[in-house]
């Protein structure tokens, strides 16, 4: 099954401060590479929010058929720069299964099952 996950998070007045050319270096050197470990078993597309929302002020929204692979990803984020140095705060986790009532009711159809 395909999972979609939509990770808020928010950039702190740390990253703020950066000048664009620093913030630039920050996510190619600790940002890019860890996406790019895990880009043949998660997609992900970034986007900002703050205008929109105050709950946090960017999403990623991840796709994948792996969740350990997920799981992993998100690891090596808590373990980078970004988070362990306050330039980065997680928030909310959102999880779905695009049409899963579809996915459910091909199992009832192959067990033989279903009412």
């Amino acid at each position: 099954m395909k999972y979609t996950i939509v990770l808020g998070y928010t950039l702190t007045p740390k990253w703020l401060a950066l000048s664009r050319e620093e913030r630039n270096a920050m996510r190619a050197a600790h940002i890019q590479p860890i996406f790019a470990r895990y880009a043949d078993r998660v997609s992900a597309r970034f986007f900002d929010a703050e205008a929109f929302n105050t709950r946090f002020s960017d999403f990623v929204l991840l796709e994948t058929e792996d969740l350990g692979a997920y799981y992993f990803l998100v690891e090596e984020l808590r373990d980078s720069v970004l988070i362990s140095q306050g330039y980065l705060v997680l928030g909310d986790v959102t999880l779905g299964v695009e049409d899963g009532f579809q996915r459910y009711e091909e199992s009832l159809s192959h067990s033989g099952s279903g009412s």
